[in-house]
């Protein structure tokens, strides 16, 4: 939209459907977004107004609520599956916080993707082989390209935390600090995008896929989450004398009681599962533990008062708001239900059955279906969407014969 009419109030509307859309540019049957697919209202959100600063000509970006005409937020936005969350908590005095750490690969320009990634030529004029790790050197010659992210983060209002070398070849964490999770979202959302059209500029490729080299770890989403009372700013997962109490228990359970129906919403592509399969600190069961980076829900060594639950399932593909808005919703499920969690598991162990995930799409699509919980905390329209158009984009994957099926079966008897 021009400048002009944007500060106009010009309203921009947007075909229903295209909130189904799948990654490869198709849609699911009509009947899943109302069969004459009409229009829903992009609403700007004012606090989610941003100059482009990698932008050559003067540009905005608009995050935006998309609503119904007739005013009501549109169940099929995930946005908007956010602030309903936020909601539920607010109607019970309680307010809940969160931080996301993302990870994400610099490769070189991949123009052939039967092609690995390769990082990029070094100022030595070589690739970094994976020994880089937590490293404080800067030969991987990207310091111009960080340099502008974090000059683009400043502008855009993204307060950074830490920032550091991982475990994967030319892979890279930032810490977000902790918030309201809707701001967090955005700010990840952003994040992701200015990532992405900055390394352009520079002659480089971000990938936020979960898994994009084999034999290398994933990258991941994890979310740290705590809850406060709305009125006092009180941790109420520590009580007085900084003891965990009976609602951190209960958001425990309510984790653990929905991960498996909803893993799909934080594992959304084929590729998740890969991640998922070779774990590497990426653990796909429901255990909790103190400190055990095996269990899906990790409660880090803290003081009381930044007592929280670490969601260590979702990959960095992972829609941000969705996965937030999952993973809160199930921590209130348990506390208004007061479901009491596992036992805690410490070291090595073994992963319970009732306790174990899905571990490809189409088992995480199967668990999704059978879902009356999914269902009860995000409505049977979205569910209902959301599974058709990831059936689209699994049958696309399925049409492929993989370069690995052509070698190694091609030969067979």
């Amino acid at each position: 939209m021009t400048a002009e009419g944007f500060l106009e109030g010009r309203r921009l509307q947007l075909a229903r459907g295209v909130l189904l859309q799948c990654i490869m540019g198709g849609y699911p049957a009509a009947k899943f977004y109302g069969s004459d697919d009409g229009d829903l209202a992009l609403v700007a959100d004012p606090q989610q107004i941003h100059r482009l600063p990698w932008s050559n000509e003067p540009r905005a970006l608009a995050i935006c609520d998309a609503d119904e005409l007739s005013g009501e937020p549109s169940p099929l936005s995930t946005r908007g599956q956010l602030k309903a969350v936020i909601a539920r908590y607010a109607a019970r005095g309680l307010a809940p916080v969160v931080a996301t750490e993302l990870e994400f690969f610099v490769f070189a320009p991949n123009t052939d993707p039967n092609l690995p990634f390769q990082p990029p030529l070094g100022l030595d004029g070589r690739r970094e082989d994976g020994q880089s790790a937590f490293s404080v050197s800067s030969n991987n010659g990207l310091r111009p390209f960080f340099s502008e992210v974090y000059k683009s983060m400043a502008a855009l209002g993204l307060p950074r935390d830490t920032f550091m070398h991982e475990m994967g070849v030319s892979q890279f964490e930032i810490n977000l600090l902790h918030g309201d999770p809707l701001l967090l979202a955005d700010q990840t959302f952003l994040f992701k995008h200015l990532l992405k059209e900055v390394a352009l500029k520079h002659g480089l490729t971000v990938v936020c896929m979960a898994k994009p080299l084999a034999h290398t770890p994933g990258s991941s989403m994890h979310i740290h989450q705590s809850v406060v009372d709305a009125v006092s700013g009180r941790n109420v997962f520590s009580d007085e004398v900084g003891e965990p109490t009976a609602m951190f228990r209960h958001f425990i359970g309510g984790q653990q009681a929905g991960m498996a129906d909803l893993t799909a919403l934080f594992a959304p592509n084929v590729n998740s599962y890969q991640r998922l399969c070779h774990p590497f600190a990426s653990p796909n069961n429901a255990c909790w533990s103190h400190d055990n980076r095996s269990a899906g829900l990790r409660i880090p060594a803290s003081a009381p008062v930044a007592r929280r639950v670490e969601n260590r399932l979702p990959g960095a593909d992972a829609n941000p708001y969705l996965a937030i808005a999952a993973s809160l919703a199930a921590g209130l499920y348990g506390i208004e239900h007061e479901l009491e969690p596992s036992a805690p598991i410490q070291g090595e162990f073994v992963v319970p059955d009732n306790l174990s995930l899905p571990c490809t799409l189409h088992a995480a699509l199967e668990r999704l279906t059978r879902s009356p919980l999914a269902r009860e905390l995000f409505g049977a329209e979205f569910i209902e969407g959301y599974i058709a158009s990831k059936t689209l984009e699994l049958t696309s994957f399925f049409n492929e014969i993989t370069p690995w099926e052509r070698r190694v079966l091609a030969a067979q008897a």
